[in-house]
């Protein structure tokens, strides 16, 4: 083998690996393209049955309000826009595993941010809700910033809440976003089962 076609054919694979790495982190959208920060997308579930996309639901108290699902299938729900915890100048896709803040494309009822955020444990199932409003309850605001993670199928996804970019020296109950099925209403929660989700454009 002579040292240019070597060299030719080391290059060739440093390349390809440096090509697959990338992909492999970035998160996809359902057309295959990177899911880009700033962008609007819809979270669908993964599974039928489960209801629609997210949107914004009352919850026992006017505010802050619940983010929870719509009750049938065929609904988007409310688009939402993704910004990361650290923004690389040159990047602008979706990265797994960093932290990032989830908020809805949408006004409120309520004077706060649409940001999704951490609550308190639901009364009945002892499961954290997720509400919508900023976290002023730490000077780092924690509980806004969740993760995207992969599950064994590409292209599917879950979300999760353990904001180790944001605070690495923090010991955190971390949790993966499931549902809560409550008087008629599906709403989204930690410490349960795991909502696989796929992220369509709009």
């Amino acid at each position: 083998m002579s040292t240019r076609f070597l060299t030719v054919f080391i290059l060739a694979h440093v390349w390809l690996l440096i090509a697959t790495t990338s992909i492999a982190q970035v998160v996809l959208d359902t057309s295959g393209d990177a899911v880009e920060d700033d962008e609007e997308y819809f979270i669908r579930p993964a599974i039928t049955g489960n209801g629609g996309g997210p949107t914004l639901i009352t919850g026992n108290a006017p505010c802050p309000l619940q983010v929870g699902l719509v009750n049938t299938d065929l609904a988007n729900g409310l688009p939402v826009v993704f910004r990361p915890f650290v923004r690389r100048h040159d990047e602008d896709d979706v990265l797994l595993d960093r932290d990032l803040k989830v908020s809805f494309v949408a006004s409120s009822s309520c004077a706060q941010s649409t940001e999704w955020r951490v609550g308190e444990k639901d009364a009945t199932s002892g499961r954290r809700l997720i509400v919508t409003g900023r976290d002023d309850s730490t000077p780092g605001s924690y509980g806004n910033f969740f993760r995207i993670v992969p599950t064994q199928t590409i292209g599917i996804y879950n979300i999760q809440w353990c904001p180790a970019e944001v605070c690495s020296s923090c010991k955190f109950e971390c949790g993966t976003v499931g549902v809560i099925r409550e008087n008629g209403k599906i709403l989204l929660a930690l410490d349960g089962g795991a909502l696989p989700v796929v992220f369509q454009k709009e």
